[in-house]
């Protein structure tokens, strides 16, 4: 299992948690987990922030003119 971002629970007694969502290297299953107090805070912000650092899309087309 390959963790590939960070998600926030939407529904449920769970609401508001925050989980590490893996990915399964193999079959490509999408399996969440909930972040724990010994987790790497470094870890989990870098991995919050791969979007902004890897954006799927050029954000300079996004500009205006």
């Amino acid at each position: 299992m390959e963790p590939i971002a960070i998600a926030v629970r939407s529904d449920g007694d769970d609401a508001g948690e925050w989980v590490v969502v893996h990915r399964c290297r193999r079959c490509g299953a999408l399996k969440s987990n909930r972040i724990a107090g010994d987790d790497s805070e470094r870890a989990l912000l870098a991995l919050a922030l791969r979007p902004l650092a890897r954006p799927a899309f050029p954000i300079d087309d996004l500009r205006d003119g």
